[in-house]
């Protein structure tokens, strides 16, 4: 996936983010509702998210340099986990101090018409940024799986802003939830419940973004997919006996380095023409996979 998407995602995000975190200030400095509050804080590093997966990109967008010789592709990477941090220290952290201070002190909600009317704002807004990373995410993920596209993609803007956009809707919900249940039955409890649940679910989205951000700056190797086509493609490439082995990691979201250890037919003699073999296959694996762009393959002998 090239960035361009998930930039247009992330852009969505940062201008719908910044529009209620404004709009739920104002609320809570109405209503003084903690649900509203939290959610403040949320849309707020929401927004600061944005922000952070864009320096990743540009960063990213930086070449090659002798300090760092495979360019600077995995700040996307870095960038990304930074987010999963940001929004358990600053979403899910203080909504639950929020909520457990609601509960300990509880008071009533002034104002209630004006924060349902912002939580039903931020809800059309963030449904407008949650629909521009669907339709972003279904150019690159085909029929693959919600669950599956979260998990395995490479490039990490697009599955933390699926991720942050759900579970902003969701708090929102949450939220106006808690809000009408402390107008309905005169109990401001509802409300610090409300704000105890936004906590819960903003630690759960951001425990999942680690786990996978995490694995990404450690290093993942190609597909199930793309390896099958790496190993096939060297196999059937003229002049080649056999694939000894190979391993594969990528540099970036779009970067993918090949190494491997291959055996040339007996028939290829000459260093001109082992070069030429090795070339060949080179130019082939590139065609099958576009993302492998740093190559390296050895000529070997094969042991058993």
């Amino acid at each position: 996936m090239s960035a361009s998407g998930g930039r247009k995602a992330i852009v969505a995000a940062l201008l719908a983010n910044t529009g209620i975190a404004v709009s739920k200030f104002v609320g809570f400095l109405i209503t003084r509702s903690s649900s509203m509050l939290a959610e403040s804080v949320h849309s707020v590093a929401d927004a600061g998210n944005q922000g952070l997966l864009l320096l990743g990109q540009q960063q990213a967008a930086r070449k090659a340099d002798a300090d760092h010789p495979f360019g600077y592709g995995r700040a996307r990477f870095f960038w990304s986990f930074v987010v999963a941090v940001v929004l358990f220290a600053l979403g899910s952290l203080f909504a639950l101090y929020e909520g457990i201070a609601k509960l300990r002190s509880p008071h009533d909600i002034e104002s209630v018409p004006v924060a349902i009317g912002i939580l039903t704002l931020a809800i059309l807004l963030e449904t407008y940024s949650f629909r521009t990373a669907i339709v972003e995410a279904n150019h690159v993920r085909h029929d693959e799986g919600w669950v599956s596209f979260i998990r395995h993609a490479k490039s990490p803007e697009l599955p933390v802003v699926l991720l942050e956009d759900a579970g902003a809707l969701l708090g929102l919900i949450l939220a106006l939830m808690g809000v009408g249940l402390a107008l309905i039955t005169g109990d401001p409890m509802w409300d610090a419940l409300g704000t105890l649940s936004i906590g819960v679910l903003l630690g759960a989205i951001s425990i999942v973004l680690a786990v996978e951000m995490r694995s990404l700056l450690i290093g993942e190797g190609a597909s199930p997919a793309d390896s099958a086509l790496i190993h096939a493609t060297i196999e059937n490439t003229t002049d080649v006996r056999r694939l000894i082995h190979v391993k594969t990691l990528y540099l970036g979201p779009d970067e993918l380095m090949v190494a491997a250890k291959v055996e040339v037919a007996a028939a290829v003699v000459t260093s001109a023409d082992v070069a030429a073999v090795i070339n060949d296959t080179e130019a082939r694996i590139r065609d099958a996979v576009p993302t492998a762009r740093v190559i390296y393959l050895e000529p070997d002998v094969y042991h058993s």
